[in-house]
């Protein structure tokens, strides 16, 4: 499946006030998929060491998932494709790997 794929079946299960100019939802939406992740993460740590059980992989997997949609739906809300951002972004960081700034932090390196 091409990101191209996703983000038009994705915008199908879309079902969320304004859709089609509320970045906000969408925004927030990400957020808050991103610390379920983050919760799934800390679970791991907390009670397998930091090892990856089989049960925690599908888990950590819909979480993914969850973040992915989101992700797709606010591409679509500003109107770029899921591709054009990917494109984006590893173009930044071959241009940052060409410079040698690949680590350390500021989004202007």
């Amino acid at each position: 499946m091409t990101f191209s794929e996703y983000q038009n079946k994705a915008r199908e299960f879309a079902f969320y006030p304004d859709v089609g100019k509320n970045l906000p939802y969408t925004g927030l939406g990400l957020c808050g998929e991103t610390g379920e992740v983050a919760d799934k993460i800390k679970k791991v740590l907390r009670d397998d060491k930091g090892e990856v059980t089989a049960e925690a992989k599908p888990e950590l997997m819909k979480e993914m998932g969850d973040v992915l949609w989101y992700l797709s739906n606010m591409a679509s809300e500003l109107g770029v494709s899921l591709e054009d951002v990917a494109a984006g972004n590893l173009a930044k960081l071959g241009s940052r790997k060409s410079r040698g700034v690949l680590g350390g932090s500021g989004d202007g390196r």
